[in-house]
């Protein structure tokens, strides 16, 4: 970074702030890694390594490190460069992408509240960022981008645990082309919660977009749609919870419609998707009374609105919801018999409709952004699964079962790649390992999903469903008497009165039977989907596709099987994948910063298995590869090895290795792969491969710059001359000289790089002469790129292990816009003086013409104005306050140009005036008069090819203004359409006892950190068992080590390279080999390289 401006995140101090990477913790256990997270979360470092998996605490707060600035520090950097950060993770499965031609997948895990949602937000900015494209691209990206927002409305929803909590799964995959651009993308959705439409908890929200809705409605979508306050509606009113703290959802409203655009969905469609919205709380408010023990609707008025948002007939509704169609097969023969439902029913009939509406419009949604991403045929693809957390509540339903068993199968898969299969991939590549045990959560899995010996829960589950009939509570009851009977000896499952509790890898659930085979079910009765059939609106046709003629044969598929093949197919995409990992730590429950709570995250690093994830990196591999995979990436280090190895795979891996010489106790040679030990080794192999391709790519670009120059010297001469033309004198051989742009070649002095920003292209470099206020004079580096004016100085160091070292110092950095003009004489002297509000800069360079073409060229560009350039030859320029003494106080001096004798200026300075005398030099009016015979496509004055792509604005866009524009001016697309009269809203009367449940005292037990049952026992076994060292045999005594030739250093050597040794004074070296050019190699503290031999003397 050298002394570029650092984040206070840049500059930490390890023993207040803990470690970067928990490889390097000096202990490994729960209480170290637990410490280490709390030290990094209270200085704001959200962000912790183990290897290659990066941990993130939720800070619960908007931190400063997620600008276009870090995006720039990322972009290419190795993982060891900055600290950890998600752009360091989403910028290596970019480039891994690019290099290997492989898809590569993040898994983001943890439990609900921790963070993920935002974590799978970062990453897609991040890679949308970095990755080019033009205008199709452009529009992918801004759909990837968009989807967030639209999905966020109709999916999230707030819960006692989290605010923004996703209340579905979703696994979204980006595709790229060859070229690393974004051209393509794809989402799979899992197991949106569909109950949440009809009810919710205690202190809970239905799915963000009713509030949406319901405050960001205009006066005419209100009318329309029969919008009012949340009391109104049953399925809203029931938690008594309407706001969230810091959510603005009048201003969602508008981003969520924005998206809508978008993603490609037309006005029409857009008024179609709230109708529904709002058809679907006008359902929730129909009620029903008991008559006779048949259900009848208790208010008809509360039938007329749903009705004509759904577009269809009242008495229709009524119907269907209080009665229902079924065959009876007697001999042979079908017969249809109306039966007619009791209130629980017609209310289960009511839920399952509104239900089946929003999870069809979700589904609808996802199929449109899908739609309008899709691409032809796949190449590259990153996936991102944003999954829902773990999670507990005070009842554990149906959902939660589902949620909880979707989030065992990633932990297992997190398993499987970073515990088993890494332990295993030693043992079958032949590598010397001592196996360390961890909980495999398989078990826990098995038991929910296993098909037969023993049957899993699911199994069980749709077993009962099968031979169910029309009420739930009995099969419920069948079900935990089933389980009871059939897996109750199972070490992971235990059963309670009114359900049964699994032992999960994060803690013991108790779920809640109520219910369960219902949802399982998921049966929307064939007379509904009659009645949505018969709307009169194509959109909620298209909803219910259905053939209801088609036979249906065999057992309908249940949640369970859906969720169970979903699961297991998510896996196998996953496994095709390059994974990377990103585990979110919740820290508290009071979802406040700077709260830390330590049973609770000592709780999730227990679960999580992050020690046993230390101690396998620790203890094996950082990298491992194919051979032929390492070869290709790495064959550019060697001639032998370029463009392809010719022997065998294994020889060339080895070839590779000693060419840039690694110890052999630095990596190990399987049966078909390699395997490098430390990351630092590693890191070593990508700074050489990466230096190899920075040299071939300086060849290419120095011959094509060559070539470009060639055709801009004469219009470059001709630009900087018209500049000066008829304005000043001309020196002789400043005409036709060649335009370098760089004379300091800052390529080759990284001391003065650092100052200038990452990826700003420096335009001119020279080493100029600055007259300060005593007009004295002294050295100045003046670079010039697009956007500042530097000027660097050199000072001696005052104190510290560098103290009488001279350093390079930034003496001023001037944005262009800042500056408000230029002056110089009329005569052929060199000096020029920039004026800047503060105060001005007196330099004087050689190179002047061209400077002054170059920065008039970017002052406009910036500015989109013509730089003042001013002729005079009295100059007059302000200086800066200094210290004590005459020439202390801010003010003026004076520059008094005369006609001398000689082509050098001759100065006589006095108090507050230079005299500067100087010879005649060419008239003003001289122009170039070489012409440039090499050969170029710029003759004379012909322009030079210029591009013929405008910047204006894309088509297809501007969809927010078209939207906003005709929504006020049309008729609502529901009267349009409708062929019922508006109805008006009814007052709720009657049903207002069933407004708001009466505020209870809730029992929170449930929030507190769950009982870690037989998977925290399996956990404790696994580290309480330790071997014996060595298997108890005595240790021998260490080998001799075999002397070889030695050297002790005469003088400290800093290495100018990576492949050099650094050494102090009296420090002794092993001499490997000695060359006649004066460079030897040897070994010092453990690394190999090369050193001056002119610099030690022999033993």
């Amino acid at each position: 970074m050298g002394s570029k401006e650092r984040y206070h995140w840049q500059t930490q101090n390890v023993k207040v702030s803990g470690v970067d990477d928990m490889v390097l913790l000096s202990k490994v256990n729960e209480d170290a890694i637990t410490e280490n997270l709390k030290k990094r979360y209270m200085d704001d470092y959200i962000f912790t390594y183990i290897g290659p998996v990066l941990i993130s605490v939720n800070p619960f707060k908007q931190l400063p490190y997620f600008t276009e600035r870090e995006v720039e520090l990322y972009q290419g950097a190795a993982q060891y460069e900055n600290p950890p950060h998600i752009y360091a993770l989403a910028d290596n499965m970019y480039r891994n992408m690019m290099i290997d031609s492989e898809n590569q997948c993040v898994i983001i895990s943890g439990e609900s509240g921790a963070g993920k949602t935002v974590a799978a937000k970062y990453i897609m900015s991040y890679v949308s960022k970095v990755s080019g494209g033009g205008d199709k691209v452009q529009h992918v990206k801004d759909i990837i981008l968009q989807s967030n927002p639209l999905l966020e409305a109709f999916g999230n929803a707030k819960t006692v645990r989290n605010n923004n909590s996703s209340r579905f799964g979703k696994y979204f995959e980006i595709q790229f082309s060859r070229g690393g651009e974004p051209d393509g993308g794809k989402i799979s959705n899992f197991l949106l919660e569909k109950s949440r439409v009809v009810s919710q908890n205690q202190g809970e929200r239905n799915f963000h977009i009713y509030y949406q809705l319901l405050e960001g409605a205009s006066k005419e979508q209100r009318e329309n749609l029969g919008v009012t306050t949340p009391d109104y509606y049953f399925y809203l009113n029931q938690s008594g919870t309407y706001t969230v703290d810091d959510v603005n959802d009048k201003k969602d409203f508008s981003d969520t419609m924005e998206a809508m655009s978008v993603v490609g969905l037309s006005v029409e469609d857009q008024d179609s998707v709230l109708q529904l919205v709002a058809g679907i709380l006008h359902l929730g408010n129909i009620g029903f009374r008991e008559e006779n023990n048949y259900a009848v609707v208790e208010s008809q008025d509360f039938l007329a609105f749903p009705a004509y948002l759904l577009g269809i007939a009242q008495d229709g509704l009524c119907s269907k919801l209080t009665s229902r169609i079924m065959d009876s097969k007697w001999g042979g023969k079908t017969e249809s018999i109306s039966v007619t439902l009791n209130t629980e029913q017609a209310c289960f009939s009511r839920d399952a409709l509104s239900k089946a509406l929003y999870a069809r419009l979700f589904d609808y949604l996802v199929d449109c952004i899908n739609k309008a991403m899709q691409k032809e045929q796949e190449e590259l693809n990153i996936g991102v699964l944003d999954i829902y957390g773990f999670e507990i509540f005070q009842q554990n339903g149906f959902e939660q079962f589902c949620i909880n068993f979707v989030n065992e199968k990633l932990q297992q898969i997190f398993i499987e790649l970073t515990l088993k299969a890494e332990q295993e991939e030693y043992v079958q590549e032949g590598i010397k390992w001592t196996p360390i045990d961890y909980f495999n959560n398989k078990v826990v899995c098995d038991l929910i999903e296993s098909k037969l010996n023993p049957p899993g829960i699911m199994s069980i589950l749709d077993d009962v469903c099968a031979t169910m009939h029309a009420k739930g509570e009995g099969a419920d009851q069948t079900l935990v008497q089933k389980l009871q009977g059939q897996i109750s000896s199972h070490e992971h499952f235990s059963s309670w009165n009114r359900g049964f509790i699994v032992h999960h890898y994060a803690g013991k659930v108790s779920y809640d039977v109520s219910g369960f085979c219902e949802r399982n079910r998921d049966v929307l009765f064939n007379d509904i989907i009659e009645l949505m059939q018969s709307s009169e609106f194509s959109f909620i046709r298209a909803l219910f596709p259905e053939n209801l003629e088609a036979e249906k044969r065999g057992r309908p598929s249940t949640a369970s099987s859906k969720i169970k093949k979903q699961a297991n197919t998510l896996v196998q995409t996953l496994m095709k994948c390059t994974p990377h990992y990103i585990r979110c730590i919740k820290p508290n429950e009071t979802k406040r910063p700077r709260d830390w709570e330590e049973k609770r995250v000592r709780h999730q690093v227990e679960y999580l298995g992050l020690r046993e994830n230390i101690r396998v990196r620790r203890a094996g591999y950082a990298y491992r590869r194919v051979f032929s995979k390492f070869l290709q990436r790495y064959a550019i280090l060697t001639k032998e090895t370029w463009p392809r190895w010719r022997g065998e795979e294994r020889q060339g891996v080895l070839h590779l290795l000693n060419s840039v010489h690694m110890d052999q106790d630095q990596f190990q040679l399987g049966r078909t792969k390699v395997f490098v030990k430390a990351p630092e080794s590693l890191f070593l192999l990508e700074e050489m491969r990466e230096r190899k391709y920075n040299g071939y790519a300086r060849v290419i670009q120095k011959a094509w710059r060559k070539h470009i120059a060639v055709r801009k010297y004469v219009k470059m001469r001709e630009e900087a001359s018209d500049i000066l033309l008829n304005k000043k004198e001309r020196r002789r051989n400043s005409l036709n000289r060649n335009f370098v742009g760089d004379y300091i070649g800052t390529d080759n002095h990284p001391e003065i790089r650092q100052f200038v920003g990452r990826r700003e292209r420096i335009d001119f470099a020279d080493v100029v002469v600055k007259f300060d206020r005593r007009f004295r004079t002294v050295k100045r580096d003046l670079i010039l790129t697009s956007k500042f004016l530097y000027l660097i100085g050199r000072e001696k160091v005052k104190q510290g292990p560098e103290k009488g070292q001279i350093q390079e110092v930034l003496k001023r950095k001037i944005e262009l816009d800042k500056i408000q003009s230029v002056s110089l004489s009329t005569l052929q002297d060199d000096i020029f003086i920039i004026h800047e509000e503060e105060y001005d800069s007196v330099l004087q360079s050689m190179f002047k013409t061209e400077f002054l073409s170059l920065l008039v060229k970017r002052y406009q560009e910036k500015t989109q104005r013509k730089l003042p350039l001013k002729f005079n030859n009295l100059l007059e320029f302000k200086v800066k306050k200094g210290g004590w003494g005459p020439f202390s106080s801010a003010g003026s001096r004076q520059i008094q140009f005369q006609a001398g004798q000689g082509d050098e200026a001759v100065l006589k300075p006095s108090s507050k005036v230079l005299l500067v005398s100087i010879g005649p030099g060419l008239p003003k009016n001289s122009r170039p008069t070489r012409k440039d015979k090499r050969k170029s496509r710029y003759v004379g004055n012909q322009a030079p090819p210029t591009n013929h792509y405008s910047a204006g604005p894309r088509a297809g866009g501007g969809g927010g203004d078209r939207r906003g524009g005709g929504r006020s001016s049309r008729l609502s697309i529901l009267q349009q359409q409708s062929s019922m009269e508006q109805p008006t809203l009814p007052r709720l009367q009657s049903q207002q006892q069933r407004r708001s449940r009466p505020a209870q005292q809730q029992d929170m037990g449930f929030m507190d950190v769950p009982d870690q049952g037989v998977a925290g026992l399996h956990r404790r076994r696994s580290k309480e068992v330790k071997p014996l060292p060595g298997g108890g045999l005595p240790k021998p005594a260490p080998r001799p080590k075999p002397r070889g030739p030695q050297c002790r250093a005469l003088y400290a050597y800093d290495a100018q390279d990576t492949d050099e040794l650094s050494f102090n004074a009296d420090d002794v070296i092993d001499i490997l080999t000695e060359d006649k050019s004066g460079w030897w190699f040897g070994r010092l503290r453990g690394r190999e390289g090369m050193f001056p031999g002119n610099y030690v003397e022999k033993i």
